[in-house]
Parts: structure tokens; sequence; C-alpha cells
């Protein structure tokens, strides 16, 4: 059995899982629409009280928002093995389990779950993109639909990344540490809002260490039809999304290096 079908299978068995309780998936997934909707309504009041910052107004940052909290939404939904890793497997010893079977590791915990009560986050999204696009009016050519949907898969990829760079530091650290959030739920929010906001060095990190920028700012820009500010040109703004899955393969070498470190605890 090849890896994809493999997925597909572990992907099937979940959702089974889950459709058992229909009603706390219901009610789970409108948490989550909810909850992502207060999100939005912040950033609104924000705007209602300035009308715009440095010159962008609400229409604008809602494509910001709605672009990566889908890519959110995606990435959170299938890496739920990694979110839970130092507590579910490391902690436990199950990992041990994961390793004596003849498939990849990092395979067997994106088919640990596959969270569909994120369904409400990505249509909160999708409903603010949609809104926020026939605001600020974006010319829909082949080529601007390809790059959003280029956008919204390194998006996926390079929070999938930041998952796997949390997980593997259970191999040190037993639990994956708190502090590995400000660069999940902390990136998601600070993404939200264009770059040029930002100070010169948070700017930076979040272009050349952990590329938040690359697969939600550059291509964002680019879709809005305007230049950047940074003087990013624009073959880089297409091309920006791609540093997403390049950050996902450089995770996912750390994550080989931390399974060759990692000791069982023995249980």
């Amino acid at each position: 059995m090849n890896s994809l079908r493999l997925y597909r299978r572990y992907c099937a068995a979940s959702i089974r899982s889950q459709l058992q309780f229909p009603a706390s998936f219901v009610l789970l997934s409108i948490g989550q629409f909810l909850a992502t909707f207060i999100d939005f309504i912040e950033v609104w009041a924000l705007f209602r009280r300035f009308d715009q910052i440095l010159g962008w107004k609400l229409g604008e940052i809602a494509v910001f928002y709605g672009i990566v909290n889908i890519s959110f939404a995606f990435a959170d939904s299938i890496s739920r093995g990694f979110d839970v890793f130092g507590v579910e497997f490391v902690k436990t010893g199950n990992f041990d389990r994961l390793l004596l079977r003849p498939r990849a590791t990092a395979l067997q915990l994106l088919g640990y779950e596959l969270r569909l009560t994120r369904v409400g986050r990505l249509l909160q999204g999708l409903m603010v993109l949609l809104i926020a696009t026939r605001i600020v009016h974006i010319d829909w050519t082949f080529g601007s639909v390809f790059l959003l949907l280029t956008t919204l898969a390194g998006g996926t990829a390079l929070f999938v990344g930041i998952l796997v760079l949390q997980a593997t530091l259970a191999f040190w650290t037993v639990e994956s540490l708190e502090i590995a959030n400000t660069l999940t739920y902390g990136g998601v929010q600070a993404s939200e809002y264009p770059l040029d906001i930002y100070s010169r060095w948070f700017r930076d990190f979040l272009i050349f260490v952990v590329p938040l920028g690359c697969v939600a700012y550059f291509p964002v820009v680019r879709l809005l039809g305007h230049s950047d500010r940074l003087g990013a040109p624009v073959w880089l703004m297409d091309l920006s999304p791609m540093f997403g899955f390049v950050f996902l393969v450089v995770s996912l070498g750390v994550w080989r290096i931390g399974v060759r470190h990692y000791t069982s605890t023995g249980s």
C-alpha cells in the first residue's frame, strides 16, 4: 500500500469516528466559527475607530485575514498528531509503536486525526475573503486565481512546518513548550496585518526566519495590485508562496534529526 492510499485510509477512519457524534461535531464547528468571528469583530472595531492604518483599509486587511485563516484552518485540521505529540506520544511512550511500523513517522502523525471541526474556522475565513474581494475589487484572472491557490497551499505548508518544529522540541523537552504557540497562533494574528506596519526587526523575522510574510504578505500585496512598500520585486511576490514548502521541507529535516535522538521512556 502506497503512502497516499494509506493516508486516505487514515483520514476516512478519522472522519467516520468523528461523525459517530454528529451533535458534538456541529457544536464544536459552530464554536470554531464564532471564536474566529469574534476575532474579526476586533479588527472591524479597530478600523471603525481609526479608519485606516498607514493607508491600509479594512477591506484590504480582510483579504490578509481571510487568506491566513483559511491556510491555518487546513494546517490545523491535518496536523493534530504533531500538535499533541509531546503529551500523547513522547510522554506516554506511544511513539515507540510508531517506530516499529514500516511507515514514516511523519505520515503516521499526519494520519493521527483529521479534525473536521476546523471547518468552522475555514468557513469563517472563506466568508471574510469572499466579502473582502468584493469590496476591494480584485481583478480575477487565471494568474491571480493561481496565485491565490498557491498562497493558500504555501501557507498551509508553512503552518504545518511550524507545528512539526513544535513537536520536534518534545524530543528534548518531553512536552512541547507553550512558547512554540507564539509561532502558531501568534503567527496567525501577526500575519493578519501587512508587514510594513511592524518594526524592522520583526519584519525581518517574519521574512527570513519564519517566512510568514512570504505566504501572507507578498502574494496578497500582489493580488491587491499594489506595489510593495518594502521594495520587493514582482517576480518575488509571485514566487514567495513557494517558501512555505521550503520551510516545511526544512522542518521535516529537523524532525528526522529529532527522531534519531529520541530516547524511549521505557514504559
